[in-house]
């Protein structure tokens, strides 16, 4: 699944039917793998929009103190 977000982010015009049966034969529902790509997607596109716009994280994300 990750290695399959990965691309989804980095090249997604290299994705190919054969990145979706990696999916299924690991077990993942065709509904599963639609919500992977969306999610992937979606994190790609509202990365895409704030970089665009030149928007900067909030202070408590830069300075590390959110906990994570």
């Amino acid at each position: 699944m990750l290695d399959y977000s990965a691309k989804l982010t980095r090249t997604p015009g290299e994705m190919v039917e054969a990145d979706v049966a990696v999916l299924r034969h690991a077990g993942f529902s065709d509904r599963a793998i639609l919500d992977i790509a969306q999610v992937a997607a979606y994190y790609a596109y509202v990365n895409r929009i704030a970089d665009g716009l030149g928007l900067a994280l909030e202070e408590y994300w830069a300075e590390g103190k959110d906990g994570y």
